[in-house]
């Protein structure tokens, strides 16, 4: 494994005291460069003539990287270290997002519409016709963000409170991206007939439910059994959005290599939520032959520890992944970091599409392989043609909300997917520039229009 590459989320803030002579600066900045510092903004805090303070902004690859870097400035003569501050854990301190009222109450008139005895009015007409809560109160701009802690990141069952960060930060993109206003709901269980009881107990507040980092296979039956029994669109975002964006992605990347769902061999290395969810959509997108792995090998039909929704993916062919690597045309990882080397990849088809995408670090760094690709994809922000799920479930949501879809189906999904695929014009598209930036306005719009337009053409949008 070759070192990751220094980026935000590692970055710390320091601030130093030196004194106010030329060259003191730059015995800091070769230091931090020596230890393979990245820099950011460097500031002047105080100036006098005999000392300087300054803040200097620096990105690592880790937190013992960081360590590092603090270490090498720490050992200078004349320089004092005043502070340290980790710009991550600073960003997320009292949290992510807060609940603003959307009309000030500024008069006992504003109080008596807003609050009793007014809104008796508002709550007898909802009770005469259900149908008003959404235009009477938050419900149809809401979504909730649900989560039992047992699959956070790639970092496993953390459980809820661990959980609350990454649903905070959802609940921002929803905002950012859509306009949605989304709450996190962090269960305190990982009973699977418990958090079904719960959703639905809550879902009159919400629009939708965005439900997040379950494990497999419980998130199978959750998803089902709530959009069975609610009214509402139920989306599980580990499964939906990422193969959306990642189905979006291989649409242009086979258009760089001329080659065709129907003829391809893809090879899908990881068998949880996201692996199963990609398997699926793409044979809905016309993929005739996917060889699907998990930490044994080859998902084939002879293996006897298969769960049914392994089975009905498995196949004929058996072997280590290094076997079904060998001739296969795409490698799409949602697994684990390390398990495939350049020999994997050199022994692909001619023009091979490479997806590492677990994160942080994929399964193959892109430096290693750089001559050896026709397209790569990570799902790493440092890294060109970032497979984000953010360029899916804002929109999805969006649409859904918009036209009061009662559910989310394939063809919403497969209609998403293209509208993500159709933003990267033929003359923009090449080996690193496959899917739209995640900033870019266009999205969140071209993907909600897609899903109202599926949601109304198969008769199940409300207005």
């Amino acid at each position: 494994m070759v070192n990751l590459t220094p980026n935000p989320s590692y970055s710390v803030n320091l601030r130093i005291e030196l004194p106010n002579r030329s060259g003191t600066l730059a015995n800091v900045t070769n230091a931090i460069a020596s230890e393979g510092g990245s820099f950011g903004q460097i500031s002047l805090i105080e100036s006098t003539l005999k000392i300087t303070q300054r803040e200097i902004t620096v990105n690592a690859s880790s937190a013992e990287h960081a360590e590092k870097i603090v270490d090498a400035v720490k050992a200078l003569e004349d320089v004092k270290l005043i502070s340290v501050s980790d710009r991550t854990f600073d960003l997320h301190k009292n949290g992510k997002i807060t609940v603003e009222s959307r009309i000030p109450i500024t008069s006992q008139a504003d109080l008596a519409m807003a609050y009793t005895p007014g809104v008796g009015r508002i709550c007898r007409a909802i009770a005469d016709d259900p149908d008003l809560v959404y235009s009477l109160t938050i419900k149809g701009n809401t979504v909730a963000v649900v989560t039992d802690g047992s699959a956070v990141l790639g970092l496993g069952n953390l459980g809820p409170e661990a959980a609350l960060p990454v649903m905070e930060g959802k609940a921002m993109l929803f905002k950012q991206f859509a306009g949605i206003d989304a709450f996190p709901i962090c269960l305190d269980t990982q009973d699977t007939e418990e958090i079904i009881k719960a959703v639905k107990q809550i879902a009159p507040v919400f629009g939708g439910v965005n439900l997040e980092d379950i494990a497999a296979p419980r998130c199978f039956e959750i998803e089902a059994r709530l959009r069975q029994e609610l009214k509402i669109p139920v989306f599980h975002d580990d499964q939906h959005g990422t193969a959306i964006v990642t189905l979006a992605a291989l649409i242009n990347a086979l258009k760089l290599v001329n080659k065709s769902f129907d003829s391809v061999r893809i090879v899908i290395n990881g068998a949880g939520a996201a692996g199963l969810a990609i398997a699926s959509l793409l044979q809905k997108a016309g993929a005739a032959t996917i060889w699907i792995c998990d930490s044994k090998g080859i998902i084939s039909k002879n293996r006897t520890d298969l769960n049914s929704q392994k089975l009905a993916y498995a196949v004929s062919a058996t072997g280590t992944l290094a076997d079904a690597m060998e001739g296969a045309d795409i490698f799409l990882g949602v697994s684990a970091p390390g398990v495939v080397t350049r020999e994997m990849v050199k022994s692909m088809a001619k023009n091979p599409i490479v997806f590492a995408m677990a994160n942080p670090i994929p399964e193959i760094q892109p430096e290693l392989i750089i001559n050896d690709v026709a397209v790569m994809a990570t799902g790493r922000s440092d890294y060109p043609n970032q497979i984000n799920n953010v360029l899916a479930f804002p929109g999805v949501f969006r649409g859904a909300l918009d036209c009061r879809a009662r559910t989310i189906t394939d063809n919403m999904y497969l209609e998403a997917a293209k509208a993500i695929a159709s933003l990267v014009s033929i003359h923009q598209l090449d080996k690193e520039h496959i899917v739209p930036s995640v900033f870019d306005p266009r999205v969140s719009s071209a993907v909600a229009g897609a899903v109202q337009h599926a949601a109304r053409t198969e008769g199940i949008a409300a207005q």
